[in-house]
C-alpha cells in the first residue's frame, strides 16, 4: 500500500514547475490499527550516504522534513520490526505523502538475534565501530566507564586516549557536545543511552567537504544513542558531606526531545573533582615562578592528576575547590538551520605546596643542583561559549558559522624559597621570593565556511574565514631576598603588562574531477598575526612609599607582525577501500619585528618553503586496513620568545627572550594499522609516529661561575642561570603504540595487551656548548575487564614504564628510572541494591634522586544500599585514601636538566553520599517491548 501511495504522489510532484517547502506523512501499522512513534524518517541526496534531513515520527505517527529545494531525492524509513521503506522521487512544491502503512517482517526474530550478537568491535571504513551491549557495566555507569572496557581506549589521569592519542572531541549522534571538552561529556552521560562508539580521525569542516585530508584531524569519538531513548529526560543528581568538613555536590539533566537536546550539568566540591580545560588556567599558574619549569605537576599519586591539552578537560596539583556549571543545547532552530552550542563557567581555589630537586646539565666536572620549597594559592574563573550554527541552503550550497567567547580572571599568591649547589653540600646562592599576580583577559573567535556544491560530481568550491582576538592583562608584585657570593640583593617591584593579539586566515579551495576515481584540488591560504606586548616595570621607592621608580631595563613595549602567503595543488586517485593523494604549497613568509620603547633597530625576515604532503589508505582485507600520512608546516616564535626583556620572577632562574628567531620547519609521519576478526571479537591496532624538526626553538642557558650584574636591577648570582630561545637543527621524536584486545569466554572477561615505545632528542646550549639530551622509553601494560553481568564489574590493571635518559654534554648524569602501576576494582551489585565498591592501586618509582623512590598503596572503599522506585535513590558511604598513603611524584626531562617534584595532594576523609538517578525516555512500540523481553537479547 505504501509503495502506491508513495510513487503515485512522486509522479505527481514531478510534474510540478514550482518551490516547495515541506514533505509530511503519517506512519501507521494496520495489523494493530495504531501510529507508529519514533521511526526513523531520513532524506537523501540522490548520491549522498549523509542524511539531508532526519527526524523521528511523533507520537502520533506524523513527521515533516522541512528546507527542500526542487529535485531529486532518495526517502528512507527504518524501524525495528518493519520492513524499510527506501524509494526514489521528485518534487517540486510541498507533498503531502499521506498515511503510509508499514508492513511487518516475516523475519522478526531473526533480524532481533542479529541485533544483539553484534560484534564487540569492527572496522567500517576509517572509523572503529563498538558495540555497547558487548561490553558488560553496571546500571549506574557512565559512559566513561563503558570506553575502558573497549580495547585501545584508556582514560589517562582525566585525558581520553584512543590507540594512543588524545581523544579532542566528542559528539552525540554527530553533534557537538560541550565543544572541545571530552571528558565532560564521557562522565555525563548514563552508558545505558549508547548503542555505538565510533572512534575516527577527524577531517576539519573543509577537509570534509573536500574529500581531501589537510592534515588537521583529530582524534573523535561519537556516541550513537540507542533509538527508543532519544525521548525523555535522564540524568543523575548527587550531594554528600564527609569528615574534615569535605563536601561534594552536582549532576547532570538531560532533555531530548526529537531534534532538540539540552544538557545541563554542576558540581561543587573540595575533594579535587576538578573539571576545567587549560584554557581556564590563562597560562598564569603557579609554576610560572619557576622559569622554564612549564606544565601543572600531578596531582594525588597519579590517579587524578596530570596534564591536559587542547581544551580538554584535566587536574591541577596540590588540593582544589571547583564550582563549576555548564549548558549545551542542540536543535533545529529553522527550516535548514541547525544549531549546537554550549557556555561553561569554572572557578577553582587551588592551595599546593611542592618539593622540587633539579639536577643540572652543566659544563666541567661539578654536578650542579635547584633545590626548591614552594607554595602557591590560586582563584581562577572562567566563563566559555561555543557557538556552531549550520544552513544547509540547498543541494548545493550551504554555510557554516563558529563563534566562541572566553573570559578568563586569575588571582595568586606564590612563595618559594631556592637554593643552588654543588653536589647538594656547597650553596653558591638561594633566594627567598613571593608574588602576588591579577590577571584578566579574553579570547573571541570566528569561523566562516562557505561551501559550494556543482552540478558537476567532484567539483567543488569553499571559502573558509577565520578571524581572533585576544587581550590580556596582569599586574605583579614581587618581593625577592636573594644571597650570592659577593653580595645580598633586596628586590621590590611592580610590573604591569598588556598583550594584545589579532589574528586573520583564509582557506580558499577548489576541486576538479579529473574522472570518476581522481580529482585534483587547487588552494591558496593567506594569513596574518599581530601581537603587541607592553610591559612597564617599577621599583619601589622606600622615599614616598610606591612604586614609582620606573625600570628602564625591565620595561619595554613591542610588537611582531607574521604573514605568510601559501598555495598548493594536490592529486587524488582511488576510493574508499583505496584512496592516496599527494602535493606540494610553497609558502612565503616574513616575521617583523619592532621596539617602540626602549629604541632599536627593526628586523624583518622572510622564508620560502616547499612543504610537500601525502596520504595513503587501503583496505586489506575485510578485517585490515593501513592508513599513512605525511605533511609537512613551519611554526612561527611567539612574542614571549622574540621580546628581549629578563624575566626575574626567579632571581635564580632568569630568562630572555631572542628577537633574532626564526621560524621552524616539522616534518611528520603518522601510519595506522588496525585489524578486526568480527567473529572472534578480536582487534589489533598499531601507530606509529615520526617527526624531525629543522631550525627547533631550544633552551640556551649561561651558568653564572661568579655574580654577574646584568643592569642595576638584575644580577645573575653564581649558580643561577639565564635561559634565551635559540633555533637549532636535531630534534627528533618516535612514538609507536600497540594493543590487543580478545574476549576470553573462560574468564567472561575482555583482555587489553598494549606495549609502546618512545625516543625524544632534543637540542640545547649549556655555556655555549650543545647539549643533545635523548630519552628512551618502553611501556607494557595488561587490562581485565569482566564481562560477566551488570552485577559483577571488575578490573585488573598493571604498567610498567622503563626510561633511560642520556645526555652528551655530561655522560655522568645519564639516568634509568622506573615506574609501574597495579591496580584491581570491582563493583559488585546484589538484585536487592547492595553495592560494594572496592578500588585497590599501588604507584611504585625507582631510580630517581633521593627521597622520590617511593612504593604507596592508594585504597578507596564504598558500600551502599539502592532503594526508592525502581531502585533510582542510592546512600553510600565512602572512604578515599584509607591508609593514608596517597602522594604525587613527577619526573620531567629537559634538554638542559632532569627534575623531580613531589606535590601536596589529598588524603584520607570518609563520605557520606545521597545519589538520585532521573529515567524518564518515551514509550516504544509494543512490539519492541516484546523483543526486549526475549532471552536472545541478552548477551
Amino acid at each position: 500500500m505504501w509503495r502506491s501511495i508513495i510513487v503515485s504522489l512522486a509522479l505527481l510532484a514531478s510534474f510540478e514547475g514550482y518551490s516547495q517547502s515541506v514533505i509530511r506523512g503519517i506512519l501507521y501499522d494496520s495489523k494493530e490499527n495504531r501510529y507508529l512513534p519514533n521511526a526513523t524518517v531520513q532524506l537523501f541526496a540522490v548520491n549522498d550516504s549523509f542524511p539531508l534531513r532526519s527526524v523521528l515520527s511523533k507520537t502520533t505517527g506524523g513527521f515533516e522534513l522541512v528546507g527542500l529545494q526542487p529535485g531529486s531525492y532518495r526517502f528512507k524509513i527504518t524501524m525495528v520490526g518493519f520492513d524499510p521503506v527506501d524509494s526514489l522521487f521528485s518534487i517540486g512544491d510541498t507533498l503531502n505523502l499521506g498515511v503510509i502503512s508499514l508492513s511487518r517482517t516475516a523475519r522478526v526474530l531473526e533480524e532481533v538475534i542479529v541485533r544483539a550478537t553484534a560484534p564487540p568491535v569492527r572496522q567500517k571504513a576509517d572509523t572503529l565501530e563498538y558495540s555497547a551491549n558487548s561490553f558488560k557495566v553496571n546500571p549506574d555507569a557512565n559512559v566513561e566507564d563503558l570506553v575502558k572496557k573497549m580495547p585501545g581506549i584508556t582514560v589517562e589521569n582525566g585525558t581520553v586516549k584512543a590507540g594512543g592519542e588524545d581523544v579532542k572531541k566528542v559528539t552525540i549522534d554527530g553533534r557537538d557536545f560541550f565543544g572541545d571538552d571530552a571528558t565532560v561529556a564521557l562522565r555525563n552521560l548514563p552508558s545505558e543511552v549508547v548503542d555505538k562508539i565510533q572512534v575516527f580521525d577527524r577531517l576539519s569542516d573543509q577537509a570534509q567537504f573536500t574529500g581531501f585530508d589537510d592534515g588537521n584531524t583529530t582524534k573523535s569519538i561519537n556516541i550513537v544513542t540507542r533509538a527508543n531513548m532519544r525521548n525523555g529526560q535522564f540524568g543523575r543528581l548527587y550531594a554528600g558531606y564527609g569528615t574534615n568538613d569535605r563536601y561534594s555536590a552536582g549532576g547532570n539533566v538531560t532533555f531530548v526531545k526529537g531534534n532538540r537536546r539540552i544538557s545541563l550539568v554542576g558540581m561543587s566540591n573540595n575533594i579535587n573533582q576538578q573539571n576545567f580545560a587549560n584554557e581556564d588556567l590563562l597560562g598564569l599558574t603557579s609554576n610560572n615562578t619557576r622559569g622554564n619549569r612549564g606544565g601543572n605537576r600531578g596531582g594525588p599519586g597519579g590517579r587524578s592528576g596530570g596534564n591536559a591539552g587542547n581544551f580538554l578537560v584535566g587536574q591541577q596539583g596540590g588540593i582544589t575547590k571547583t564550582n563549576s556549571f555548564g549548558i549545551n543545547f542542540s536543535n533545529l532552530i529553522a527550516p535548514r538551520w541547525e544549531l549546537t552550542g554550549s557556555y561553561f563557567f569554572n572557578n577553582s581555589q587551588n592551595t599546593s605546596n611542592e618539593v622540587t630537586e633539579r639536577q643540572l646539565f652543566s659544563t666541567g666536572d661539578s654536578t650542579r643542583y635547584y633545590n626548591e620549597v614552594s607554595r602557591s594559592e590560586t582563584d581562577n574563573s572562567n566563563h566559555r561559549l561555543n557557538l556552531r550554527i549550520e544552513n544547509k541552503i540547498d543541494s548545493f550550497n550551504s554555510i557554516l558559522i563558529t563563534p566562541s567567547l572566553s573570559y578568563q580572571k586569575n588571582n595568586s599568591i606564590n612563595s618559594l624559597t631556592g637554593s643552588n649547589s654543588i653536589h647538594q653540600t656547597t650553596i653558591l646562592s638561594e633566594s627567598v621570593n613571593q608574588q602576588d599576580r591579577s590577571n584578566e583577559g579574553y579570547n573571541l573567535n570566528l569561523g566562516v565556511l562557505y561551501r559550494h556544491s556543482f552540478a558537476k560530481k567532484g567539483r567543488t568550491f569553499s571559502v573558509g574565514l577565520n578571524s581572533g582576538y585576544n587581550d590580556r592583562n596582569s599586574d605583579n608584585y614581587l618581593d625577592a631576598l636573594t644571597t650570592g657570593q659577593s653580595q645580598d640583593d633586596s628586590l621590590r617591584q611592580y610590573t604591569e603588562q598588556l598583550n594584545r593579539g589579532f589574528q586573520a586566515s583564509a582557506n580558499i579551495t577548489y576541486t576538479e574531477p579529473l574522472g570518476k576515481r581522481s580529482q585534483l584540488q587547487f588552494s591558496y591560504n593567506p594569513s596574518k598575526t599581530y601581537n603587541l606586548s607592553d610591559q612597564q616595570t617599577y621599583q619601589y621607592n622606600e622615599t614616598d612609599l610606591k612604586y614609582s621608580n620606573r625600570d628602564d631595563s625591565l620595561s619595554t613595549r613591542f610588537t611582531n607582525d607574521y604573514n605568510t602567503q601559501r598555495g598548493g595543488i594536490t592529486f587524488r586517485v582511488g576510493d574508499r577501500d583505496n584512496m592516496f593523494s599527494a602535493g606540494i604549497s610553497y609558502q612565503q613568509s616574513t616575521l617583523h619585528t619592532q621596539y617602540e620603547y626602549p629604541a632599536r633597530p627593526e628586523i624583518s625576515r622572510s622564508f620560502n618553503n616547499l612543504l610537500p604532503n601525502f596520504n595513503w589508505s587501503k583496505k586489506l582485507s575485510t578485517a585490515s586496513r593501513i592508513r599513512v600520512n605525511y605533511n609537512s608546516n613551519v611554526n612561527a616564535p611567539g612574542s614571549n620568545q622574540l621580546q628581549e626583556i629578563i624575566n626575574n620572577s626567579n632571581p635564580l632562574f632568569l630568562s630572555t627572550g631572542n628577537a633574532s628567531l626564526g621560524q621552524s620547519l616539522t616534518h611528520r609521519v603518522v601510519a595506522r594499522y588496525n585489524y578486526t576478526l568480527t567473529n572472534k571479537g578480536l582487534s589489533l591496532f598499531a601507530n606509529l609516529f615520526l617527526q624531525k624538526t629543522d631550525d627547533y626553538i631550544a633552551n640556551a642557558s649561561f651558568i653564572a661561575s661568579e655574580d654577574s650584574v646584568l643592569s642595576p636591577s638584575v644580577t645573575l648570582y653564581k649558580g643561577s642561570q639565564l635561559t634565551k630561545p635559540v633555533n637549532m637543527n636535531g630534534y627528533y621524536n618516535a612514538r609507536s603504540f600497540f594493543t590487543l584486545g580478545i574476549p576470553v569466554k573462560a574468564l567472561k572477561s575482555n583482555v587489553n595487551l598494549n606495549a609502546g615505545y618512545s625516543f625524544v632528542r632534543t637540542p640545547g646550549m649549556i655555556n655555549y656548548q650543545q647539549n643533545y639530551s635523548r630519552t628512551n622509553n618502553y611501556n607494557v601494560g595488561a587490562v581485565i575487564s569482566s564481562n560477566i553481568s551488570e552485577y559483577v564489574d571488575f578490573t585488573l590493571s598493571y604498567s610498567a614504564n622503563f626510561n633511560n635518559v642520556r645526555n652528551s654534554l655530561q655522560p655522568t648524569l645519564n639516568n634509568d628510572y622506573f615506574t609501574q602501576q597495579a591496580g584491581v576494582q570491582f563493583n559488585l551489585l546484589s538484585k536487592s541494591g547492595w553495592v560494594l565498591q572496592h578500588d585497590l592501586s599501588n604507584q611504585s618509582y625507582k631510580g630517581l634522586t633521593d627521597g622520590f623512590n617511593q612504593s604507596f598503596w592508594l585504597w578507596n572503599l564504598g558500600a551502599g544500599k539502592k532503594f526508592l522506585k525502581d531502585k533510582k535513590g542510592e546512600l553510600r558511604l565512602s572512604v578515599f585514601d584509607l591508609l593514608k598513603q596517597n602522594r604525587s611524584i613527577t619526573r620531567t626531562v629537559t634538554e638542559t636538566y632532569l627534575e623531580d617534584v613531589q606535590t601536596q595532594v589529598l588524603q584520607r576523609y570518609f563520605m557520606l553520599t545521597f545519589s538520585y538517578r532521573l529515567r524518564n525516555f518515551g514509550q516504544p512500540a509494543r512490539e519492541e517491548k516484546r523483543q526486549e523481553r526475549r532471552p536472545a537479547l541478552r548477551n
